[in-house]
């Protein structure tokens, strides 16, 4: 479901303008910096480094690129 909200002119040529760099629709940029900044806000804690990395593991997950993880050292 879609719904039309009014944002403002200055927040839009802004997501106009980030939107072209990573290749997303102008409505697209705005939604990613909402998902964003809601994780930012549950967890105030986590760098925005980390969370970009966590969603982008995320949507591997989702392609199905998984691996194991090996605990430790495991040099002989």
């Amino acid at each position: 479901m879609s719904t039309s909200i009014k944002l403002s002119d200055e927040l839009i040529a802004e997501a106009r303008r980030y939107g072209a760099v990573y290749s997303r629709s102008t409505p697209k940029q705005v939604e990613y910096w909402s998902k964003i900044g809601k994780i930012a806000e549950e967890n105030p804690d986590l760098p925005y480094s980390f969370i970009q990395e966590i969603l982008i593991a995320k949507e591997e997950v989702k392609d199905g690129e998984l691996s194991a993880y090996a605990f430790g050292d495991n040099h002989p």
